[in-house]
């Protein structure tokens, strides 16, 4: 495993009343949920990021009205074309 670190300052922690770890998890969280949602990351890889369950993940997103599937109409469509 890679290690990445962030300067924050100090008073970011007091203004926003979280603890070093509350705001290491929450970053992990949003920038998971951000890379899915930009499509460089599976479900099951931003889920692997945040440090959470697959399911856990996916209820994260919903909680959040973000959809948890990247699939496109056009996917769609030529899934059920393939069927025919």
């Amino acid at each position: 495993m890679q290690s990445l670190t962030i300067d924050i300052p100090s008073d970011i922690f007091v203004a926003v009343n979280e603890t070093k770890q509350e705001i290491k998890d929450w970053i992990k969280v949003m920038l998971a949920t951000h890379l899915y949602q930009l499509k460089k990351l599976t479900i099951g890889k931003a889920a692997q990021l945040a440090g959470m369950q697959k399911i856990e993940f996916e209820t994260f997103l919903s909680k959040n009205k973000i959809p948890i599937s990247n699939l496109e109409w056009e996917d769609v469509e030529a899934d059920i074309e393939k069927l025919r």
